[in-house]
């Protein structure tokens, strides 16, 4: 009707509760995140806690999701929290977000941080600890995880969704068994990095550029691992394929042998295990809650 006045209109009630929080936001939180978004998660269901103004900022902007510099009621309810903090920052960490949830799933990414130490902390008994390794940055990483009694099977499809965009996962029986984790998959690309660079660093001293000694190195680690996937044979098998005696392959696996390379190897890989297992004394011990200092920084795993 001619000069009658348009109906009042409700507001809409856009507000969403978060539906996961991660406490930290370093690169492998944000890859998890960008891994949850591509797979249809909507951004303002997704909370981050990161201290540090500019990587929250970047956080804000890249992804679309709500990042705040420090606990606090926005966390209650939050169905599944992510620990993504280094291991000697996560009593600091912990202290302010343990009113908030206990009634919460615990999902922990730092290394060395056992689940009594998180339970302790949290309040919380359902807790899945995980050892994802870097290359899930690329979605191309494996992940170690163990659920403590707690958690439920519900619990653990929750984290498989969370870490099911980093790369492959592998259930764990022991929660001792990601120590052994952590040393061969946990550091490994390290280990892949530093044959590439002696291979670079050779190709230079045979002549050829850093860049061709990088194609032909990179390629050829990517080459031979799809090929060791998509074959039955074993490495073993597969080496003995490329190796014909006194040919080039077998001057320079006599060279490695005679030199005990895999033997040193085989060590290097047991003293990382160890290292791990020390980090888990220091860091990973179930403290009391409300501790108030945190333990003394530790090297990365």
């Amino acid at each position: 009707m001619i000069g009658s006045r348009p109906p009042t209109l409700k507001p809409m009630n856009h507000f969403i509760r978060p539906e996961i929080a991660f406490v930290g936001g370093g690169n492998m939180a944000g890859a998890l995140v960008g891994g949850l978004l591509k797979g249809g998660r909507i951004p303002a269901t997704v909370l981050m806690i990161e201290p540090d103004d500019r990587q929250r900022a970047r956080l804000a902007l890249q992804f679309g999701v709500l990042a705040l510099p420090a606990a606090d009621d926005h966390l209650a309810g939050v169905p599944l929290v992510v620990w993504a903090v280094k291991p000697q920052s996560f009593a600091a960490a912990a202290r302010p977000c343990a009113p908030f949830v206990a009634d919460a799933l615990q999902l922990s990414v730092m290394a060395g941080i056992r689940t009594d130490a998180l339970v302790a902390a949290t309040g919380s008994a359902r807790v899945v600890r995980a050892m994802p390794n870097t290359p899930a940055l690329v979605g191309l990483g494996i992940t170690g995880l163990f659920a403590t009694p707690g958690a439920t099977a519900a619990d653990r499809a929750a984290a498989e969704s969370v870490l099911g965009a980093s790369g492959e996962l592998m259930w764990l029986a022991r929660e001792s068994d990601l120590d052994a984790v952590t040393a061969l998959s946990g550091s490994g690309p390290a280990y892949v990095y530093y044959f590439i660079e002696a291979m670079i660093q050779a190709a230079g001293e045979m002549g050829l550029t850093v860049e061709q000694g990088r194609r032909l190195a990179l390629a050829t680690f990517a080459g031979a691992t799809a090929l060791a996937r998509q074959s039955s044979d074993s490495p073993a098998v597969l080496r003995e394929r490329v190796t014909s005696k006194g040919g080039t392959t077998y001057a320079a696996l006599m060279s490695l042998d005679n030199d005990a390379v895999k033997s040193a190897f085989v060590r290097a890989l047991h003293a990382a295990r160890e290292r791990a297992r020390t980090l888990g004394d220091e860091f990973g011990a179930a403290a009391p809650q409300g501790a108030s200092a945190a333990p003394d920084p530790a090297p990365r795993p």
